[in-house]
């Protein structure tokens, strides 16, 4: 398993702009919520489902799609009568707010749902804490970490899709090195910042193997695109035969509403785990727990895939199962991503 982009750079990069998040003035600090987090009495499901209704209202702050996210909100609040507030960011600005409004003592956040690599970050700064959860045995080892401090629930994969109008599935090479075939010239795009996707494919060759695809690949000019919902659209509308990098959501979500879109995984199968984590501090700590409980059970993994994701569940078949992958590390040091950026930049962005 190779282990990519770290928690020091996004770390850093959301110190820096932590000064432009507005935040409200400091309140009242909750309490550190570690014995609720941690109780497991026999009766740990009721203290926590009367607590929850208790305080009656969580704050998510989440990265998934709100066309997934309202949904679950919705399955949640029916089963326990519990209100979710929802605010949906990209993950980085999600790390940027938990930092400015602990910095402010302003703890509004209940559940963080993003990047893991994010998440992680947040870890260090020792914002959120660790939690008990009845359904980590039917998780794959790799979604906990060993502090524990967050689990993963869902996994962005990396996949190869294409226009069913201009390729068949058959066509798609087993590996991406299938894709070095000077047939494919003029036919395949990647997405503008996919670094991430480049190291992890070198880590898990290895320098000399992964180094020789990458300067082949680049040589034959794929088309370069920023956005990974925009790559998945310009299939379906065929400007792009091939994205080599898109995540399968993306394509999935276009093919189950008729688009002429399809995705295969391809080898190797580069994924990066999407976290959940409760805030050490939060306002709602049983609602928040309750919420976790949800989304980790089985009936939050098969909300999860019936959404087209990933869960991480081993009750749930995935491309996983089938396909030799690689996931990123969510605490790599900075410097190694340092040089898959600079690589990238210097083939693919020039």
């Amino acid at each position: 398993m190779a282990w990519m982009i770290g928690w020091k750079q996004v770390l850093a990069a959301a110190i820096m702009s932590v000064s432009a998040v507005a935040v409200a003035p400091a309140q009242d600090e909750p309490a550190e919520a570690s014995a609720i987090y941690l109780y497991q009495g026999a009766d740990r499901d009721q203290r926590l489902l009367a607590g929850g209704r208790r305080e009656g209202t969580l704050v998510l702050y989440t990265s998934l799609a709100t066309t997934e996210a309202v949904p679950l909100i919705g399955a949640f609040e029916r089963k326990y009568g519990v209100k979710v507030q929802l605010w949906r960011a990209l993950s980085e600005n999600i790390l940027q707010r938990t930092i400015a409004e602990a910095r402010a003592r302003r703890h509004s956040v209940d559940v963080i749902e993003t990047n893991s690599p994010e998440v992680e970050a947040l870890a260090r700064e020792g914002l959120i804490g660790e939690f008990s959860n009845p359904h980590v045995a039917d998780l794959h080892p790799w979604a906990l970490p060993p502090h524990r401090l967050w689990i993963g629930d869902r996994v962005d994969l990396r996949v190869a899709a294409f226009n069913t109008g201009k390729v068949r599935r058959d066509e798609i090479p087993a590996t991406y090195e299938g894709f070095l075939d000077p047939a494919w010239k003029g036919r395949i795009a990647v997405e503008a910042a996919d670094d991430e996707w480049l190291g992890a494919v070198m880590k898990y060759w290895g320098e000399d193997r992964g180094t020789a695809f990458v300067r082949r690949l680049a040589a034959l000019k794929p088309d370069v695109r920023k956005g990974h919902v925009l790559i998945a659209q310009l299939v379906a509308v065929g400007e792009v035969t091939v994205a080599l990098t898109a995540y399968s959501g993306n394509a999935e979500s276009i093919k189950r509403k008729g688009g002429p879109v399809d995705w295969a995984p391809v080898e190797p199968l580069v994924g990066r785990l999407q976290a959940i984590a409760l805030a050490r501090q939060a306002p709602h700590p049983h609602a928040a727990l309750l919420f976790a409980d949800f989304l980790l059970s089985p009936e939050g993994m098969q909300l999860l895939q019936e959404m087209s994701r990933v869960p991480t569940s081993r009750a749930m078949p995935t491309p996983l199962d089938t396909t030799k992958y690689v996931l990123v590390d969510p605490a790599q040091p900075r410097e190694e991503a340092v040089k898959w950026q600079r690589i990238w930049k210097e083939l693919f962005l020039k």
